[in-house]
């Protein structure tokens, strides 16, 4: 079993799921948080801290989100991890109540320039320049 993130979180991305996870299994999208299934433990310790209700364990995931467990898993591998609190959108709280917001999912990572890290990426091969 694993968590899944839903359409809630999508125009919102409020992080404080992210700053209670034991694991790092948070990763980020330009306008959503998915959850890795491989990095989840099923501690469900994110659950209650998301505003938004966003958070499901994977045999409770609504019928009408079940796409969303595929759509974790996929976007999981291409999303960098988030492991910090982070501002939410800026009009997270407006999007917190509208329904269907599936259309709007942008499946790019983040363009803040600062991704943390790349799932499955080696730190190593980080660089830094000294002038």
């Amino acid at each position: 079993m694993t968590f899944v993130v839903t359409e809630s979180c999508i125009k919102c991305k409020y992080t404080d799921c992210v700053d209670v996870c034991p694991v790092d299994a948070f990763r980020e999208g330009e306008n959503m948080l998915v959850i890795d299934p491989d990095e989840c433990i099923d501690c469900a310790v994110c659950v209650p801290e998301c505003p938004v209700n966003a958070i499901f364990a994977e045999e409770d995931v609504p019928t009408d989100q079940r796409d969303f467990i595929a759509q974790n898993a996929e976007l999981a591998g291409k999303w960098p991890i988030i492991t910090r609190l982070k501002p939410a959108l800026p009009d997270a709280d407006h999007w917190a109540t509208v329904k269907d917001k599936r259309a709007l999912l942008e499946r790019s990572p983040p363009s803040d320039g600062k991704p943390e890290a790349v799932a499955g990426a080696d730190s190593t091969a980080q660089g830094t320049r000294c002038d």
